[in-house]
């Protein structure tokens, strides 16, 4: 299989997500695709598998395209017009679905391949790009910002999670300080580390300031 395919499934994940604005756009999927990369070459992953499933993981997300999640029917349209074979693209949908954070119900991807884009997508939720996408999704979502009043809710399964209105403070608490020991691979362990410490530092200097501390 040739490097054209990669150039032609950036394409069109810039189309797909040429209007997107809540954090989950071309821009999120370029950082997946070469985290995912970067700790498939250090796992000994298939990197055409990641590659491809990284670049494709988002195209047929239940909060983007709803009509098309469950048969993942944008990548394999993409995929089978590209010649991939069936054996391959079963690989790639079986990674699509089980990446996504579930609350209580989020699942271990069953590949080495799997892991490495699950870690990827994950670690693009935390640190400083994780702070802002945060924030960008909440504002497109209408959430509000902050209420010390409404509290984190913790333990939610996938039904719950799914649903869930908060604030973009309690997301912090309701997923992104979980990630870090969800991490799969040793690689992505190391860099959630150093992300989780610096959304804390920023949480914490965030309610000092609100509180008027600061």
């Amino acid at each position: 299989m040739d490097k054209g395919i990669i150039n032609d499934v950036v394409e069109f994940v810039r189309d797909t997500f040429k209007a997107e604005y809540s954090g989950h756009d071309y821009f999120h999927t370029l950082r997946v695709y070469k985290m995912a990369e970067r700790i498939a070459e250090q796992e000994n992953a298939d990197l055409m598998t990641v590659r491809l499933a990284a670049l494709l993981h988002d195209v047929d997300d239940i909060k983007l395209s709803p009509g098309t999640y469950e048969n993942k029917d944008r990548a394999v349209g993409f995929l089978r017009g590209h010649g991939v074979s069936e054996e391959m693209i079963k690989n790639i949908c079986n990674i699509i679905g089980e990446v996504s954070f579930r609350g209580t119900d989020s699942v271990t991807p069953s590949t080495i391949e799997g892991k490495c884009v699950q870690d990827a997508d994950r670690l693009d939720a935390m640190g400083a790009v994780g702070i802002a996408r945060t924030f960008a999704y909440g504002g497109s979502h209408d959430r509000i910002i902050h209420d010390p009043e409404i509290k984190p809710t913790v333990n939610m399964d996938a039904e719950k999670y799914q649903g869930h209105i908060s604030t973009s403070v309690n997301h912090f608490y309701e997923k992104l300080f979980l990630l870090g020991d969800m991490m799969n691979t040793d690689t992505a362990k190391k860099i959630a580390e150093q992300r989780e410490d610096y959304m804390r530092n920023f949480i914490s200097e965030f309610l000092d300031e609100w509180d008027g501390i600061r």
